[in-house]
């Protein structure tokens, strides 16, 4: 099946998809969707849109099963990757406009391009491939593309692996970008509101002084940023607690705030995990509360999080996809393709809660992800679809059938 590589295919479909905006939460998601079934349409190629219980579109789901789908045959596979993107941000600060899929120097500029639009291009064209090709596979190919990645919400993936009947992928490859190396898991994360309480009191008495939240918010703010946590130094990701953010007083002059709101924001790891981080924040607001009266004890309300997760290397979707870049970027100089965690959690963490396993970064060369000029190198596309074309004929390599 392997094959030249239609890059220009590829390059035309990124570009339209890039100059549609789909900025999560901000735009609306129906033309980009109806973008990418009409081209799959033009390829006779069925997808599936998955909606919300509004209607309106989450993902877009594309299913091709090989042959033979006899006994020891049955694998199946899922590629994913997400359509909508990051805001725009500053505008003036982009040296191309962020819808503009300019093209200067073999890179590609726009919103989306790299988070994740080229990975949609890329494994589109790779289903319509295998769609032509069944006999070359056996298993199932499953292509998701989320159009509610960027809120947080995963829409798509969720309304895709939430349903009755959903089936469970023998692992996921998801296309975030980056061709230096493969990640295999994340950290995870847990996170906390704390309302720190004072005592109000005019701020030009000399009578009372009351009590500052914000001075205790302030003390312990500094308490959770200095506290210490456990060494996890074979996950490959240190833990991480850190303030994001820290609100008081009304906006006013006159005032002693009597409240004070923190937001704490704790990074996973397996030697860190949700219950450690929850032990930990409560002993230093407890160590902190003593030195007050009871009545102003400080409340901490936790918000669902996720395990941090790493795929075993000798996972055979780790295995796979390291040994078809292995081959295809081997030599290339720079490229060493180590097997790495990444710092923020991702979609590969929800479906890790599932037990379905996943592979949460390879893909284009990339800069600016998030950013002003978020930009792709045209050159890597061609080796990354090979990398991952490989990798699926290897999983999804049919078996003899017995004598």
């Amino acid at each position: 099946m392997a094959g030249a590589v239609d890059t220009s295919s590829i390059v035309a479909l990124l570009t339209a998809l890039v100059r549609m905006p789909s900025r999560g939460g901000v735009d609306a998601c129906a033309p980009i969707a109806d973008c990418v079934e009409a081209w799959f349409g033009a390829r006779h190629v069925p997808t599936r849109r998955l909606v919300s219980a509004s209607g309106e579109p989450l993902g877009v789901y594309v299913e091709i099963r090989g042959a033979p789908n006899g006994p020891g045959n049955g694998h199946h596979y899922l590629l994913n990757a997400t359509l909508d993107t990051a805001s725009f941000g500053d505008e003036s600060t982009w040296t191309h406009p962020p819808l503009g899929a300019h093209i200067e120097n073999g890179w590609l500029y726009g919103r989306g391009s790299a988070d994740s639009k080229a990975a949609v291009a890329i494994f589109a064209h790779l289903a319509a491939a295998f769609a032509r090709c069944t006999d070359a596979f056996a298993g199932t190919l499953g292509v998701l593309f989320d159009l509610d990645e960027h809120t947080g919400r995963f829409g798509g993936a969720r309304a895709f692996f939430d349903a009755a009947d959903a089936p469970r992928p023998d692992g996921v490859l998801i296309g975030y970008p980056g061709i230096g190396r493969i990640v295999v898991g994340a950290r995870g994360f847990a996170r906390a509101r704390l309302v720190v309480r004072g005592i109000a009191a005019h701020s030009g008495s000399g009578s009372t002084r009351g009590l500052n939240a914000a001075i205790r918010g302030a003390h312990l703010a500094k308490a959770l940023s200095d506290a210490a946590l456990p060494d996890d130094g074979t996950f490959g990701r240190p833990a991480q607690l850190t303030i994001t953010g820290i609100r008081s007083g009304d906006g006013t002059f006159t005032s002693v705030p009597d409240r004070c709101e923190l937001s704490v924001d704790c990074r996973l790891t397996p030697g860190f995990d949700a219950a450690h981080a929850q032990r930990l924040v409560s002993s230093i607001v407890r160590a902190h509360d003593a030195r007050y009266d009871a009545s102003l004890a400080t409340s901490i309300e936790w918000m669902a999080g996720w395990p941090a997760y790493r795929v075993d290397d000798a996972h055979p979707l780790a295995a796979a996809l390291f040994d078809a870049a292995s081959g295809e970027l081997g030599d290339e100089p720079g490229i060493e393709l180590p097997r790495a965690v990444a710092g923020p959690s991702n979609i590969g963490n929800y479906l890790a809660s599932l037990g379905v396993p996943a592979l949460c970064g390879f893909g284009v060369r990339c800069e600016g992800i998030h950013a002003a000029d978020e930009r792709i190198e045209l050159a890597s596309i061609a080796p990354v679809y090979r990398v991952y074309e490989r990798a699926l004929l290897a999983l999804l390599e049919p078996k003899p059938a017995r004598a």
